[in-house]
């Protein structure tokens, strides 16, 4: 089996609703996404799949959707203000968790046809969320 991992870095601000730590106030985080893409043989290149081709893919949607932008569950009572002064969001089903982003990554990713296996998302430097497909 092979696997190639691809790093994106970004920034994101958030909140979580129905938590009563310090992440219930808006805040923002300086992470990494680790994306592991994997298959048993390789194409005619020699590779799982290019990293030119999974930045295309991957990066790009997350500097367009995710990166400086807030996110935030679709029921989040600051989200009419946030709109009514023209600021960015991204809105979500659910709280948007280390462990949802994740997903939400691997399920962009799985969508646009890359063999994805596991996405980690490092909210900081010493603490991550895994979403295995």
């Amino acid at each position: 089996m092979y696997k190639v991992t691809k790093h994106i870095d970004f920034c994101y601000g958030h909140r979580l609703m129905h938590y009563e730590g310090k992440c219930r106030h808006l805040h923002g985080h300086n992470s990494r996404v680790e994306v592991d893409l994997q298959s048993d043989k390789l194409d005619e290149r020699g590779m799982v799949y290019d990293f030119a081709d999974i930045k295309e893919v991957i990066k790009k949607w997350i500097d367009d959707t995710l990166d400086h932008n807030m996110l935030l569950n679709k029921a989040d009572p600051v989200v009419p203000l946030l709109k009514q002064h023209g600021e960015r969001f991204f809105l979500m089903d659910c709280n948007p968790t280390a462990e949802n982003i994740a997903k939400l990554i691997f399920d962009h990713a799985h969508a646009r046809g890359l063999p994805v296996v596991e996405v980690r998302l490092w909210e900081t430097p010493t603490s991550f969320a895994t979403y295995r497909g």
